[in-house]
């Protein structure tokens, strides 16, 4: 089965998924702070990351992601909507989740602990 690593925080969550699964998925599943604010309809860039490593692993960026993702903020060559992209391959994905993205889910989670408020 192929692994997720999501990194932020200074932390690590790393999960077992089924192929076809999404980055948001799998970091849902993990508990890992990645936001969703659209609940993962290509409708925001909230779930903006970094794909580190296994980028092939994923499915192809289709035009509706290329366009949210120029709403998203520091883009880069790696970046990803974490609901767009899938997991279509055996292997290791290594995800560093936005500054962005983390803003979001903390927003989203009130009640979360957020790491970076002590």
């Amino acid at each position: 089965m192929p692994i997720v690593r999501f990194k932020a925080l200074g932390r690590e969550w790393v999960h077992e998924v089924s192929l076809g699964t999404s980055l948001l998925e799998a970091a849902q599943e993990s508990d890992a702070p990645e936001g969703s604010a659209c609940g993962g309809v290509c409708g925001c860039s909230t779930c903006h990351v970094y794909v580190l490593k296994g980028a092939e692993l994923l499915s192809p960026a289709k035009e509706d992601e290329d366009d949210i993702m120029d709403k998203a903020f520091d883009v880069r060559m790696i970046s990803r909507l974490g609901c767009q992209a899938r997991i279509m391959k055996e292997g290791e994905v290594e995800v560093e989740i936005t500054r962005e993205s983390l803003d979001a889910f903390y927003n989203e989670h009130p009640n979360h602990d957020d790491p970076r408020k002590t």
